[in-house]
């Protein structure tokens, strides 16, 4: 801990503390997978004693989903963008598969977003307490309704549910995919080579195109 540290108490400067832990936790996933990174060496990389951090944040998983939170906003609001206006119909599904390729492009860019999402169930959401649990769930459900809209207004034939579902969809398959994707170090070295690919973009065509397909 830093010999200078003095405990924060006004709120401008609880705020500065968290937002200086919740930046050293994105410069160390930004070497390493988050299963690699334990409270101590965050507490340690902000200059803070393990306790001192946990005034700020109820656990290490609710600081990561805070940064998972903020990663997922920041990607909606580059994938609404790297869409653009919605555009006519287009011969056979090529709409969906262009809307599909571009979610896949924009997510397989952002690798810390991808594998948080991927440990958000099983992993980061285990050790929260309930009133965390339900302000993040409710922010996970904004962003997924958000995504869902992006989508609907580039291919109105989506019904509204069915949007959801897919923006729902987004979500299982990166979880799924991108560990697969992404062995540990032990996988690899039994299995060199024979990782499977991301694959995102085929699965997300598959699913968007199955639920226009199903709505008409």
């Amino acid at each position: 801990m830093s010999a200078g540290f003095q405990r924060a108490r006004r709120p401008e400067q609880i705020e500065a503390r968290r937002r200086a832990i919740l930046a050293a936790a994105r410069e160390l996933l930004a070497e390493r997978p988050v299963a690699d990174i334990s409270l101590r060496e965050l507490a340690c990389h902000v200059g803070l004693a393990k306790s001192n951090v946990i005034r700020y944040f109820d656990s290490r998983e609710a600081i990561f989903l805070e940064v998972l939170d903020s990663a997922w906003t920041a990607w909606l609001d580059e994938l609404e963008e790297a869409l653009g206006e919605a555009g006519p119909v287009e011969p056979g599904f090529a709409r969906e598969e262009r809307v599909a390729g571009t979610i896949a492009a924009t997510l397989t860019g952002r690798r810390v977003l991808c594998e948080l999402l991927s440990s958000m169930a099983p992993v980061l959401e285990r050790n929260i307490p309930v009133e965390f649990a339900r302000s993040f769930r409710r922010r996970a459900a904004a962003n997924t309704e958000r995504l869902g809209e992006l989508v609907r207004v580039r291919v109105p034939e989506l019904p509204v549910e069915a949007a959801r579902h897919f923006a729902r969809g987004v979500v299982v398959l990166v979880s799924g995919s991108w560990p697969a994707a992404h062995p540990t170090a032990a996988v690899a070295a039994v299995d060199p080579g024979d990782a499977p690919a991301f694959g995102l973009a085929e699965g997300l065509t598959n699913l968007l195109a199955g639920l226009v397909a199903r709505g008409r």
